[in-house]
């Protein structure tokens, strides 16, 4: 029996269907009170199965049982709302194996069909590094000994590492392939194609990507800036597929954001520890690494480090 024949039949025993008129949604409040009571049976079960062990011989039976119901309720209460339990069912794997799933996207490449100067570096090095400006501390980007972007600061009244927050965007851009930020500081906006550039590489979409990073900052620093943790909250990553929702990378999983933000914060964590240092951002590997601190950051380090003992 698939899940719509299910709800078709199940439709049959209901003892409150839909009216037209319905006194305080009686026909919704009962399947949802239904739900509850059903969850409270269910543990009620495996409260007896923790207490009397093997001895509770009907426990699966009984839990069996129990899920029967719940499901009963469930595609009641969908019903009531003109919903396919089929459907619901389908969505609900899509989101899962988005979230967790083997899914690959690798093989979607945002740079398809554009010329090798409007397409992102495959594997580059690039540094972070710490520099003595006006007698403030600021962090300079580095590409192939080039520098990229402005001067940047925490921005922030107490110091938190913010300034070094490109590695984010570089973290984007090695496991997502996608970094509006990145891509026109690399001078790389796909520029022969005028509405890729002004959607898909124009100011909002900078704007956008500079907002998750932010925003993603700031979860982190409830987090123990996501030190040890393996899974980040589902809101947090449904809040980032919606407001990239019309822009390319929604091509990217959830599980594609969770690894490109893990990574991000793995190296952010050893940048901060070391003033700043060198990245390998490899997008065939999907992966952003921490190379070390070259010696133009050390002496540059050492400057920066006599100026906080003044201060």
């Amino acid at each position: 029996m698939d899940l719509d024949a299910y709800q078709q039949e199940a439709q049959k025993t209901d003892r409150v269907p839909s009216r037209v008129e319905t006194k305080i949604g009686v026909d919704l409040v009962v399947p949802l009170l239904g739900l509850a009571g059903e969850v409270g049976e269910l543990l009620s079960e495996y409260k007896k199965h923790l207490r009397d062990g093997d001895s509770h011989q009907l426990f699966k039976d009984r839990v069996a049982e129990e899920l029967g119901d719940l499901l009963w309720y469930v595609a009641n209460f969908a019903a009531k709302f003109d919903l396919s339990l089929e459907d619901i069912a389908a969505n609900n794997l899509k989101k899962t194996q988005g979230r967790w799933g083997e899914q690959d996207t690798s093989r979607i490449n945002f740079d398809d069909g554009y010329g090798e100067q409007e397409q992102l570096p495959r594997r580059f090095e690039c540094e972070l590094r710490e520099a003595v400006v006006d007698e403030r501390i600021k962090i300079r980007v580095w590409v192939n000994g080039e520098k990229v972007g402005d001067d940047l600061t925490d921005n922030a009244n107490d110091p938190d590492g913010y300034r070094f927050h490109d590695v984010f965007h570089l973290a984007y851009l090695a496991v997502l392939g996608w970094s509006p930020v990145m891509r026109k500081l690399l001078k790389r906006k796909r520029k022969s194609n005028l509405k890729v550039d002004e959607v898909e590489d124009g100011g909002r979409a900078q704007v956008i990507d500079e907002g998750i990073a932010a925003l993603v900052f700031d979860y982190a620093k409830g987090h123990r800036w996501l030190e040890g943790v393996t899974d980040l909250d589902y809101q947090l990553l449904r809040t980032i597929k919606g407001i990239t929702s019309l822009l390319e990378v929604r091509e990217r999983s959830m599980g594609d954001w969770q690894r490109a933000i893990l990574n991000g914060f793995d190296v952010w964590r050893q940048v901060l520890a070391n003033g700043g240092g060198r990245l390998l951002v490899d997008l065939d590997a999907r992966d952003l690494k921490y190379l070390g601190t070259s010696d133009e950051a050390k002496k540059d380090g050492s400057s920066a480090n006599l100026l906080r003992k003044v201060n």
